[in-house]
């Protein structure tokens, strides 16, 4: 029998991607980020959520993907593991729940390490939608800026 998993979806530029709702711990408009020196480009700095300090990335631009920003932009809070990320997205658009059966293993490309952040894909309508590893999209040099910003808030 199939499991089924719950998954947000959400758009980085034309995009549309996927996480597991699971690692998901909430969806917030944007907040006020405080910059941090000498961290990748990708890395916005930090917040403050009700007195815990979050790292900020913006995924658009880890991702080499164009931003659409616009009233819609938020901030995905996830729980991953030893550490909470928030991740600034276009646009939140839904949950969905999905079995085994519908999702299928992710495109074979070359060998980048972007497309290991990829876990499977799956239609949406008439869209294709990637299933995404945010962890798996994190270099070692980006958990070395996440840990850097934590111990300076």
């Amino acid at each position: 029998m199939s499991q089924t998993h719950r998954y947000l979806c959400f758009n980085l530029g034309k995009e549309e991607f996927a996480l597991p709702l699971l690692s998901v711990k909430e969806v917030i408009g944007m907040p006020d980020i405080t910059s941090i020196p000498q961290v990748p480009p990708h890395f916005l700095g930090i917040m403050n959520l009700r007195g815990l300090i979050i790292s900020v990335m913006d995924l658009r631009v880890k991702l080499g993907l164009k931003p659409q920003a616009g009233e819609e932009t938020a901030v995905i809070i996830l729980d991953l593991g030893d550490y909470n990320l928030g991740i600034m997205v276009d646009q939140v658009n839904a949950v969905v729940e999905l079995s085994d059966a519908d999702i299928a293993d992710k495109p074979m490309m070359d060998s980048s390490k972007a497309n290991d952040s990829v876990t499977g894909v799956f239609r949406k309508d008439d869209r294709l939608v990637l299933l995404l590893n945010v962890s798996k999209a994190l270099s070692v040099e980006d958990r070395t800026a996440l840990s850097k910003s934590a111990r300076a808030a």
